[in-house]
């Protein structure tokens, strides 16, 4: 049934026109500034077009040597991101399909301690955590950055499987026992690829927070060769300068594969949120 065009329909569409204009004003200014020259950058107005497309930004970001390259940087946060999510997935998925189907006292105080652990503050443990990773000497290293967001993040992990994992029937399950089937080999075979939507949402989820986290990084890779994308962005903000076009350029680039990755696994984070919520 067609509805009849009104006045207020108009108004409404010019509204929803203007703040999506409006959403749209930073990645203007992250997009003009990073074509500008320093000197431009630093003086004119940061919507303002440039006077000369100069990408003199991508270049030196590119070109620099050591922490001040951004392919580098890109690297190193591809490496932690990654291993980070894997893990999250591999362990995180198991721990709350066990939770899920576990009924009961233990089960509520195992769903309990996962709450508490996404509430707690990271601050709290900061000092004792950077101890620990001191005395096994995983400071400055890949692999130690990937067990420390693997710990940081696995409650949020959990959380959000067993909010997916508790409305998965388990019929299937049942029969593959019947036939013999290990309880991994139920897991592996039938959960886990029933759990794909719930595996795309925390993959993107923590994905976007490993990979553009700061804070952490920069305490514990505070002078290594392992220096992530935000911290290396950091090396261009200056006490008497900040080189504005290289800054966003860095931006700009490092947007592109978590974009990339989004775009591909949206449709599984939308359902993995919608069955988390469900659950």
């Amino acid at each position: 049934m067609l509805t009849k065009y009104r006045p207020t329909t108009l108004v409404r569409e010019i509204v929803l026109v203007l703040v999506g204009l409006l959403v749209l004003v930073p990645f203007w200014i992250l997009l003009v500034t990073a074509f500008k020259s320093p000197l431009e950058a630093a003086s004119s107005s940061a919507v303002a077009f440039p006077s000369t497309i100069d990408p003199a930004g991508f270049v030196q970001a590119v070109s620099g040597s050591g922490n001040r390259n951004v392919l580098v940087a890109m690297l190193n946060s591809a490496l932690i991101t990654a291993g980070s999510v894997v893990m999250l997935i591999l362990i995180g998925s198991i721990a709350a399909y066990t939770i899920a189907r576990r009924p009961g006292k233990l089960g509520n105080l195992a769903y309990i301690g996962v709450v508490v652990g996404i509430i707690l503050p990271f601050q709290l443990a900061m000092l004792p955590t950077y101890v620990a990773l001191r005395s096994l000497g995983l400071l400055g290293s890949h692999f130690g950055m990937i067990v420390l967001y693997t710990g940081l993040l696995m409650p949020l992990a959990v959380f959000l499987y067993t909010g997916f994992a508790r409305v998965v029937p388990p019929d299937y399950e049942e029969a593959a026992s019947i036939d013999g089937a290990s309880r991994l080999r139920v897991f592996v075979s039938i959960v886990f690829p029933l759990l794909s939507p719930a595996t795309g949402t925390v993959a993107i989820m923590t994905g976007l927070i490993v990979w553009n986290d700061f804070f952490t990084p920069l305490i514990f890779l505070s002078g290594s060769r392992a220096t992530t994308l935000p911290v290396m962005m950091y090396s261009f903000v200056g006490e008497n300068a900040t080189q504005w076009n290289v800054i966003f350029a860095v931006v700009i680039i490092s947007m592109i594969p978590i974009l990339t990755f989004y775009l591909f696994a949206q449709k599984k984070f939308i359902q993995g949120f919608a069955g988390g919520m469900k659950g």
